[in-house]
C-alpha cells in the first residue's frame, strides 16, 4: 500500500510550526514536528549584565511574559540568596494567575474552537451553531472572550505597569507596591471575571464545578441544567465527542510539572504542608514520582545546531546553530527536551494527573490522554486558579513589604523553574562578575513540540499524531485538532 507525505503549516498562535505526515491506508505512520525560525535569545543574553535578562526573557514571548520574568527572578533570587516577603510571592502569584486565567480561554475560543467551523463538519447537527459561537472575529463567543480576558489583563498593569513585557519582579520581590485601592480594584476586576467566567464558560459556579468528580459525573452535570449544556464547557464537550477527539491525540502519557505558584508564609491558599500551590512531579506508567531538575537534558540530534553526544542538562547545554550537514537528520529549530530520558507532555492536562485530580484520572483511566481530555484539562483550569488568586489578593496587604535587598548580584549560578500556561518553563543562569555568562531556556512546546532525541524516540506531538485516521488528506482537520491541544508557542520554543 503506498504511503502518503503532507505538509500543514499551523501559525495560528505565535511563530511558525510545520507539521509533517506520513500516511499509509487514511492512517499517520509516522510524523515530524518543525520549529521554522530561530531567535536565539539564549545567545544574545550572553555578556550583557545580571539584571538584564528581567527586562529581555519577558520577551521571548507576548503570550506568558509574566512566567519568563517569574523563572526569570527566581533564577536571581537562587544566586542571591534572596529572601522574598510573603507579600512579594502574592504578587507575583495573582499575576501569573492572572495571565493564566486569561490565557486559557483566549486559546480555546480563539485558536482551537474555531476549527469546530471546518468545513469537515457541515454535517454536524452542532455545526451551525459552532459558526455562530466561533468564527473568526464574528462569533459571539469570539468577541465575548476578548472582551472580557482583556478585562482580566489590568490586574497585571494595575501591579505590574504593564502587560505583556512587564518587569516588576526583581531579585527580592516587585519593584511595585500596591495600595489598599489598588487590590481593590484588582479585587473588582476579579469579581467581574470570575461571574463572567461561571455564567458563559461553565455554566454553573465554581463550587458546583468542583463536586464533578469522575466521568459518570460529569455526564450528570451536562444534564442536569440546560445551562451546563449551552455553557462553552457543556458546548465542548458535546462537539468534542461527535468529533471523536476523546478517541485521538493520546501522545506519550508521560507527563511532567515543575512546579509553581509558592505559598507565601502565613498562607491559607492551598494544602497546608505544600510548597506550591501547583505541584511538581513526573507521571509515568500510572506512577507519580518528586522531581529532579538535575534530570533534565537537552538533545540536538534532530536539532540545526552544532553536535553533542547524549542529552545535555541545561547548566551544560549549548547553542550554536548549524543550519547545514546532516539534512536527513535534522529537521527543527527546537532542541529536544527529556526527563529522565523520557519524551514527556506539560501543560495542564499533565498538572492535573501531577496533582491528582479525580476527574481527569478517571476520564484518563477509561479513555486514556486525548486530544478532549487536554483541551478539558486547559478549559476548566481556571476554576481552581480563580479561588486562589482570590485568597491572595485578600491576604495582601497594602503598603506592606514587596522587597527585601538581597545586595549585589554574586558570581554563582541559579534556575528559576515555574509552570507557564502551556506547560514547564525553566530558566538556567550562570553569572560572573555582574555579567551573564551562560542563559539556557526551555519552554513548554519545546517539551510538546520536541523532534527525536538522539534514542530516535518522537516528542509528545509527534507520538500524539501517530496512529490517526485521515479523511481528507486535502483537509487534515483531525490532525489540527490534536497538535492544537497542545497550545503550540513557537516564538518560545525557538529561543
Amino acid at each position: 500500500m503506498a504511503s502518503k507525505r503532507i505538509s500543514v503549516s499551523m501559525n495560528r498562535v505565535e511563530g511558525d510550526l510545520e507539521v509533517r505526515t506520513e500516511i499509509k491506508g487514511g492512517v499517520v505512520t509516522d510524523a515530524w514536528c518543525s520549529g521554522t525560525m530561530f531567535r536565539g535569545f539564549e545567545r544574545l543574553l550572553v555578556g550583557r549584565g545580571s539584571y538584564d535578562g528581567l527586562v529581555i526573557t519577558p520577551r521571548v514571548c507576548g503570550i506568558c511574559s509574566t512566567s519568563h520574568l517569574v523563572a526569570a527572578s527566581g533564577a536571581l533570587d537562587m544566586i542571591t540568596g534572596a529572601r522574598v516577603p510573603p507579600d512579594a510571592i502574592r504578587i507575583r502569584n495573582i499575576a501569573q494567575i492572572a495571565e493564566h486565567i486569561q490565557s486559557d480561554i483566549r486559546h480555546y475560543v480563539l485558536m482551537f474552537a474555531v476549527d469546530f467551523t471546518n468545513r469537515s463538519y457541515k454535517g454536524q447537527a452542532l455545526f451551525e451553531e459552532a459558526v455562530a459561537r466561533y468564527e473568526p472575529f464574528k462569533g459571539s463567543s469570539v468577541v465575548d472572550a476578548i472582551r472580557e480576558t482583556k478585562r482580566v489583563l489590568e490586574i497585571i498593569a494595575i501591579i505590574g505597569g504593564q502587560w505583556p513585557h512587564s518587569s516588576f519582579m526583581v531579585p527580592g520581590g516587585v519593584a511595585s507596591i500596591p495600595n489598599k485601592s489598588d487590590l481593590l480594584q484588582c479585587s473588582l476586576l476579579l469579581r467581574q471575571y470570575r461571574a463572567w467566567y461561571e455564567q458563559r464558560i461553565l455554566g454553573c459556579s465554581i463550587e458546583r464545578w468542583q463536586e464533578v468528580k469522575s466521568s459518570n459525573g460529569l455526564d450528570e452535570w451536562i444534564e442536569e441544567r440546560q445551562e451546563h449544556r449551552e455553557s462553552e464547557l457543556g458546548f465542548y464537550l458535546r462537539f468534542a465527542r461527535s468529533a471523536g477527539l476523546d478517541k485521538t491525540g493520546r501522545g506519550t502519557a508521560s507527563f511532567l510539572s515543575f512546579g509553581s505558584l509558592e505559598r507565601p508564609e502565613g498562607t491559607t491558599v492551598g494544602t497546608s504542608g505544600t510548597k506550591t500551590l501547583i505541584p511538581a512531579g513526573f507521571a509515568r506508567a500510572g506512577g507519580i514520582n518528586g522531581f529532579d531538575q538535575d534530570k533534565v537534558s537537552e538533545h540536538v540530534a534532530s536539532s540545526w545546531y552544532v553536535d553533542y553526544e547524549g542529552g545535555r542538562h541545561p547548566f551544560s547545554g549549548e547553542t550554536q546553530p548549524y543550519a547545514t550537514g546532516k539534512e536527513n537528520d535534522k529537521y527543527s529549530w527546537a532542541k529536544a527536551p527529556r526527563y529522565e530520558g523520557h519524551s514527556v507532555e506539560t501543560g495542564p492536562l499533565a498538572e492535573m494527573v501531577i496533582a491528582g485530580n479525580e476527574l481527569i484520572a478517571d476520564l484518563i483511566r477509561k479513555e486514556g490522554p486525548s486530544a478532549c481530555v487536554r483541551e478539558l484539562a486547559r478549559l476548566i483550569r481556571p476554576a481552581g486558579l480563580i479561588p486562589a488568586m482570590e485568597g491572595w489578593i485578600t491576604e495582601t496587604n497594602g503598603g506592606g513589604k514587596y522587597y527585601a535587598d538581597p545586595g549585589n548580584v554574586p558570581d554563582g549560578k541559579g534556575f528559576g523553574l515555574t509552570q507557564a500556561s502551556r506547560g514547564a518553563l525553566g530558566h538556567w543562569v550562570k553569572i560572573k562578575d555582574r555579567v551573564i555568562q551562560h542563559y539556557q531556556i526551555i519552554t513548554p512546546s519545546a517539551w510538546n513540540f520536541s523532534p527525536r532525541d538522539s534514542g530516535g524516540s518522537r516528542g509528545p506531538v509527534e507520538e500524539a499524531l501517530v496512529g490517526t485516521k485521515v479523511r481528507d488528506p486535502q483537509n487534515p482537520i483531525e490532525l489540527e485538532h490534536i497538535v492544537r491541544s497542545f497550545d503550540p508557542c513557537l516564538v518560545c520554543t525557538v529561543h
